[in-house]
């Protein structure tokens, strides 16, 4: 009757011990899948920000003979944009969506400083829409 005793107990130990494995296994994945939720949430809301900022950029060039400050101002405001999203996340895709970006906003600079008036921003564009792609949670 001692024999079946103590096998009656060793189940119960090893159930415990399982359980609080289990437990704090749950727990990490939990919370580094929450981690990534945020993340994914914080590269949405900035990929928002920066088509609102893609926006003001056509905006900027379509009024340029108004006002050619705007288009400085609208590619600073993508630029701090992509900032945001590059301090925040660690992905491969959007690394190469936000140096895609970067490059874009680059050309579209020195098209106004060589004196284009009206520059190319497709290439603003499309990036901006492969960041929202990549962004999707």
């Amino acid at each position: 009757m001692a024999a079946s005793r103590r096998r009656g107990r060793r189940p119960g130990r090893f159930t415990a011990i399982a359980a609080a494995a289990a437990t704090t296994a749950l727990t990490a994945v939990l919370l580094t899948g929450c981690d990534s939720v945020n993340k994914a949430l914080d590269c949405v809301q900035t990929a928002d920000s920066i088509a609102d900022s893609v926006t003001s950029l056509q905006q900027a060039v379509e009024n340029a003979a108004n006002d050619p400050t705007r288009i400085g101002s609208a590619i600073t405001s993508i630029g701090n944009n992509l900032d945001k999203i590059d301090n925040r996340t660690d992905s491969a895709d959007l690394d190469k969506a936000t140096q895609d970006m970067r490059k874009a906003l680059a050309k579209v600079r020195t098209a106004v400083r060589n004196g284009d008036d009206t520059p190319d921003i497709s290439g603003v564009t499309d990036a901006a829409g492969e960041l929202t792609k990549v962004c999707q949670p």
